[in-house]
């Protein structure tokens, strides 16, 4: 498939899923939503309200596709509770920041990992910008399947969300 952005942008949570669990992804995709539901969703949200309450510019939605923490004259805040998904809001982070690029906006990303009172500085790099582009393509094409990943057993299954869906028995004629 060649590259268009245009095509082949998603939402940031997207992005996200990618990077935790592709049958996640796939699923969160179709509209199956086991998220209402979790405790830890619901943490978070509550982290969202509650953080930074002095700074105006929070949850910025860009394009019905990102919704970006903060944002400031330099930097691209993205506030999470630990660093237990660091690869995954480490690329949804740059993946702001390639979308931005895009729209002709150059910023750098901050991730706030405000439990454990640290935080991570993240700079575009044009290696980071061809792992997105292949990661979007990835992307796109897991979402145009009519059945979802195989599962893979992961360490922090028994934590998601989608537990008890993807842990119904599969068939095992894919």
């Amino acid at each position: 498939m060649d590259y268009d952005f245009e095509k082949l942008k998603t939402q940031g949570t997207k992005v996200n899923y990618y990077y935790i669990c592709k049958r996640k992804l796939w699923f969160f995709d179709k509209g199956i939503s086991m998220e209402d539901n979790s405790d830890r969703v619901l943490q978070g949200k509550i982290l969202h309200e509650s953080s930074y309450p002095r700074i105006e510019t929070r949850e910025i939605l860009i394009d019905d596709m990102l919704k970006i923490d903060i944002m400031d004259n330099d930097f691209i805040r993205e506030i999470k509770i630990s660093s237990k998904m660091t690869n995954a809001d480490y690329m949804q982070t740059v993946y702001y920041l390639y979308y931005l690029k895009q729209l002709g906006i150059k910023k750098k990303g901050m991730i706030n990992y405000v439990k454990e009172r640290k935080r991570e500085e993240i700079e575009l790099t044009e290696e980071l910008e061809k792992e997105i582009e292949k990661t979007l393509i990835d992307i796109n094409d897991i979402l145009s399947r009519d059945k979802p990943p195989r599962l893979e057993k992961l360490p922090y299954c028994k934590k998601c969300a989608y537990y008890g869906f993807c842990y119904i028995k599969e068939d095992d004629d894919k």
